[in-house]
């Protein structure tokens, strides 16, 4: 028997390693949300602000059933992928009734930007050039090499393998990458030959399908008329420039240059179409000099055509030699190419940035959208809106914390010490372990995580409310402050354990099956719910072990909490022995 008893000792007789392991646990936590330098927890669009975007899905030219459950989840998609592309990990992409998706995106995110990545719906074409000048502005102040192919004037192929290596240009702006150059993928760019010529008619006769004048067609006329007409420096002029144009048909176009100069081109048919792409990255050439650079794989189909039109574009001058990629209508990069590329695979190289290669490598990517999208409205919360929001927030969990401590100390007294400690512990790894979750997985703290976080104090409470009913329960019965605790807590984890699992699952499923805002209280829940049985286990348990010892509580202090006539505890009944006189039998 004494074994047993030996055992039983020694997991009650450690409680000070236990505690000691949790505090090690949040120290440790501790340092190292000071040491990533995320001190606070990453607030969601709701409390920081941010940008709210509805696009309203429109069926395109032709396709009356377009829109349909299939193309709107291929279109949210795409869309996510497009805002994770450019570094967003709060965003949020939803469909909402049968037509429209909301984007939600954050504070501190270029809005301007990502609402251009994600409203972008037309196709995405590969369209060769066939004239381009500066619009709005002297064609001659404008540098001309040959990726932009200016008709005033092309540098020689020497001046082009210069510009190549020191032009840069913004993707994201819709920029024209002068001097950038399209190669085969993990082969050396190789050095442009020949002269570009001066002369316009030079450049007609070596494409003669090429010029935009060199035929007295109706249609052609109409382009040529549009093209002189077109003004790029005017934003109402670059938004209707090709509209309505198949895209079989030539059409005119706009583009910013590395100046900041809008340019006009007139580009071919669509040779290529952005679905032909099967996968665009930006990497790094850690063995040339090249710097950042765009990689492109093609399909098997657009491998094919994709090697048709870069060899005819490689036996032309400048601007001919160039292809335009267009994305909604406007010129997002138009590299030269010196050669066929047959591989299936092509790289476009030049003074490229790390974000101006992403950029590219986004729109290559996913610029294909199944249908097209309109911006049904653009609602802007601002930083104040979301500060008095989330001042809302901790002024409701202050409050409903203060009731709970309240409660305690009225109701348990001494007890409500530990239960205080635990809830300050809680508090504490809750919200260290939220702020390193925001760079780690992307978590931001939206109005539904706060109250995910105040409804978890009720949850943190009423696990301490069970083991502390269930030690009442043992002194009730007569049992003294030790032999209480470590009976109680048997009885008292299993329904905690219980209760927890139950609270856990109700937010797993509800992480599951929902969208948006609802996902961030799911989180919370599930997060504190798994903390609370941490913090119980590891903490509470502990210290309500090693104060069971104290003599403030072990004999029952009135203001302990565990006063056994404050409990209604009876002595235990005494067994008395009965005297009676004797009694005399004989007869008198």
């Amino acid at each position: 028997m004494a074994a047993p008893k030996k055992g039983r000792q020694g997991t009650q007789g450690r409680p000070g390693r236990t505690l000691a392991l949790i505090l090690i646990a949040i120290v440790a936590l501790t340092g190292g949300m000071f040491a990533s330098g995320h001190t606070t927890p990453r607030l969601g669009i709701d409390l920081a602000g941010g940008t709210s975007i509805t696009l309203q899905a429109k069926n395109e030219p032709g396709q009356k059933n377009a829109i349909n459950k299939t193309n709107m989840d291929t279109a949210v998609d795409i869309m996510n992928r497009r805002v994770n592309g450019l570094g967003v990990s709060e965003a949020e992409v939803q469909t909402q009734g049968e037509s429209n998706i909301i984007v939600n995106i954050p504070k501190g995110t270029n809005s301007k930007q990502a609402r251009e990545q994600v409203g972008t719906t037309a196709k995405l074409y590969f369209r060769p050039v066939l004239t381009t000048e500066v619009s709005g502005g002297d064609p001659a102040a404008s540098p001309s090499p040959s990726a932009s192919g200016s008709p005033s004037g092309s540098p020689s192929a020497s001046d082009k393998e210069s510009e190549k290596a020191t032009s840069s240009s913004s993707p994201s702006a819709s920029a024209t990458s002068q001097g950038r150059a399209v190669t085969d993928a993990l082969k050396a760019d190789p050095t442009p030959s020949g002269s570009a010529t001066e002369d316009a008619s030079a450049s007609a006769s070596a494409s003669p399908s090429a010029s935009a004048s060199a035929s007295a067609d109706p249609a052609t006329a109409k382009l040529q008329a549009e093209y002189t007409a077109l003004d790029c420096s005017k934003e109402k002029a670059r938004a209707t420039a090709g509209d309505g144009v198949k895209a079989s048909q030539p059409t005119v176009a706009c583009g910013q240059n590395s100046q900041g100069q809008w340019q006009k081109y007139i580009l071919g048919p669509a040779e290529v179409e952005g679905t032909d792409v099967d996968k665009a990255s930006a990497v790094f050439d850690t063995q040339g000099a090249a710097g950042w650079k765009v990689t492109m794989d093609f399909t098997g189909k657009g491998g094919k055509k994709f090697a048709s039109i870069t060899g005819k574009l490689a036996q032309n001058q400048s601007p001919q030699n160039q292809f335009a990629i267009v994305l909604d209508g406007e010129v997002v990069s138009d590299p030269y190419v010196s050669q066929a590329l047959t591989g299936g695979t092509a790289e476009i190289s030049g003074s490229f940035d790390q974000q101006e290669a992403q950029d590219l490598a986004n729109m290559l990517s996913y610029g294909a959208l199944p249908l097209t999208f309109t911006e049904a409205s653009v609602t802007t919360v601002t930083a104040a809106l979301g500060g008095e929001q989330l001042e809302a927030g901790l002024i409701a969990g202050a409050i409903g914390l203060a009731l709970v401590i309240i409660y305690l100390v009225v109701y348990y007294r001494g007890l409500s010490l530990i239960a205080i400690a635990s809830l300050l512990v809680s508090a504490v790894m809750t919200y260290v372990i939220m702020s390193l979750l925001g760079p780690t997985i992307g978590f931001a703290l939206n109005l539904p995580a706060v109250c995910g976080a105040i409804v978890a104090i009720g949850i943190t409470a009423d696990s301490f409310i069970v083991f502390f009913e269930r030690i009442r329960d043992e002194i009730r019965e007569g049992r003294r402050m030790r032999p209480a605790v470590e009976r109680a807590w048997p009885r008292a984890r299993r329904t905690i354990l219980v209760s927890d699992f139950v609270s856990f699952l109700a937010a797993a499923v509800l992480f599951v099956v929902t969208v948006g805002k609802v996902q961030g209280f799911a989180f919370t829940l599930g997060l504190t719910t798994v903390l609370d049985v941490v913090v119980v286990f590891f903490f509470t348990k502990p210290l309500m072990t090693i104060l069971a010892r104290r003599k403030f509580f072990a004999e029952g202090h009135s203001w302990s909490g565990l006063d056994p006539k404050r409990l209604g505890v009876q002595p235990p009944l005494r067994r008395t022995r009965r005297v009676s006189a004797p009694v005399d039998t004989k007869e008198a």
